[in-house]
């Protein structure tokens, strides 16, 4: 048997925290604790003063924070090649960034090379398990399956439906996605980790007849996900009315089509309104909340509140590249300043539950990730508390380290990390009890930042098609 166990000081979930309370509800704090893994999978827990016998390969990570790896919502492993691209809007940033950029993947080794570099950014940044939006092209999904595959990680994604409002290399038709997605589920949904999401792209870019499509497969299929676009912006929802002018709403659209279940991921979900939120209570179907990106393109504040109110769950998302960073730490960071901009306090443990046991539980994979259960997967990251003298001090502070200043509580010291640390914070990540990062290498020998510096400009007219996009929107 392959033992392996882990000291630092241990933090997860039992419960949902309460909204607004840093009381320790819910929260499962285990200072100086190892943590034991046994084939892939969580067997128990010791105090630091027990380590566990000879048979276990014991790795030192005191003073470290371990935490079970994040799960992403709503990413686009394409569009790490256009993050940070200025743009006053959201239609116009998808025209002149991101459908260029996604053209590039329908070259397989395009696709495969940044299925890598994509899957592998993530474990760098902490995240372990993801939703995942590759391109039209039945190769990037191929090619994202075939890599999630490879470092073990738990993966839902699915090729991209688009058959009207986008550039032609980048457009499909009914029947034939229809056959490239049964060939898809057939080869990789329950897969080892890989589940496939019937994805999407948004209403906008889809005919009623590709819905439909979409809503048989997902009736046809045990188990498959859903994962799309909801109500980001004020633009693209007047644009969805303009096309759809039977449905009551944006999300109503979806439900017509049987497109809200369990397994229904929508991120976004800015300009709903309470029958919106309350169908999707109905349905079990899933907000994914993206911070950076929402801020970033202007898009609005989501209310998480008013999400309670009406008893939908709530995920976190980054949705790189309209997000800017794959940091969950700053996605949170970002989704507390949406949150007081909206009159109310996000604190550490809500932010934190709802990128591990709660995106987990939302998912449907609550049995499986985003916490330290016995039985669970053991996706781990052991975190830095601290890095750089402004955040070392802070948390000397929060520690009590500081004798001129009191101690502070939990709470205080783990916000502090929250909103302080970033992917330089990641000392190490396990997918299933393996070694996947250690700071410094990828264990797949993959170097990131030599990766993307030698890729080709999306934009460069050598590697994309520059048709002008801007008429579907007229």
């Amino acid at each position: 048997m392959n033992k392996l166990a882990l000291h630092g000081d241990l933090l997860d979930f039992e419960a949902t925290p309460a909204w607004g309370d840093p009381a320790l509800h819910g929260v499962r704090w285990r200072p100086d604790h190892w943590l034991l893994i046994e084939d892939g999978r969580i067997a128990g827990t010791l105090p630091g003063r027990e380590p566990p016998g000879e048979d276990w390969r014991r790795e030192e990570h005191s003073g470290r924070l371990l935490m079970p790896g994040f799960i992403d919502t709503h990413v686009h492993c394409p569009q790490l090649d256009v993050i940070a691209s200025w743009s006053p809007g959201l239609l116009h940033w998808l025209d002149t960034y991101t459908f260029p950029a996604e053209q590039r993947f329908a070259d397989p080794e395009v696709a495969a090379a940044g299925a890598g570099l994509f899957l592998d950014a993530l474990l760098a940044h902490g995240t372990t398990s993801a939703v995942v939006f590759p391109t039209v092209h039945a190769a990037s999904a191929e090619a994202l399956f075939a890599a999630a595959s490879a470092r073990g990680m738990r993966l839902v994604a699915g090729k991209v439906l688009m058959d009207r409002g986008a550039p032609p290399a980048l457009t499909d038709d009914v029947a034939g996605a229809e056959r490239d997605c049964e060939t898809l589920i057939a080869r990789w949904h329950g897969q080892g980790r890989n589940a496939y999401a019937v994805t999407v792209r948004f209403a906008i870019t889809s005919t009623p007849e590709q819905l439909a499509m979409a809503g048989r497969l997902l009736a046809r299929h045990e188990g498959l996900y859903l994962q799309t676009h909801v109500a980001e912006n004020r633009d693209e929802v007047a644009e969805v009315a303009r096309l759809f002018p039977e449905a009551r709403s944006y999300l109503d659209v979806y439900h017509r089509h049987g497109l809200l279940g369990p397994r229904s991921v929508l991120a976004h979900g800015i300009w709903l309104d309470d029958e919106d939120r309350r169908l999707l209570a109905a349905t079990g179907a899933q907000i994914a909340f993206c911070p950076t990106s929402n801020l970033f393109l202007g898009s609005g504040l989501f209310d998480w509140q008013a999400a309670m109110a009406h008893g939908h769950k709530v995920s976190i998302a980054t949705d790189v590249g309209g997000g800017t960073s794959l940091s969950m730490q700053r996605t949170l960071a970002e989704g507390y300043k949406v949150q007081a901009l909206r009159g109310t306090q996000l604190t550490a443990w809500r932010a934190l539950h709802a990128a591990t046991r709660g995106a987990a539980e939302a998912l449907g994979l609550g049995a499986e990730i985003g916490h330290f259960d016995v039985g669970a997967t053991a996706d781990v990251v052991a975190w830095d508390w601290a890095h750089g003298a402004a955040a070392s001090h802070r948390d000397a502070v929060a520690r009590g380290a500081v004798a001129s200043l009191p101690a502070q509580d939990l709470h205080a010291r783990v916000f502090a990390w929250m909103t302080l640390a970033d992917e330089r914070n990641v000392a190490a990540a396990w997918v299933a009890g393996v070694p996947r990062f250690e700071r410094g290498r990828m264990l797949q020998n993959v170097d990131i930042g030599t990766a993307l510096a030698t890729r080709p400009d999306p934009r460069d007219p050598q590697h994309a098609d520059g048709a002008d996009v801007r008429s579907r929107h007229s």
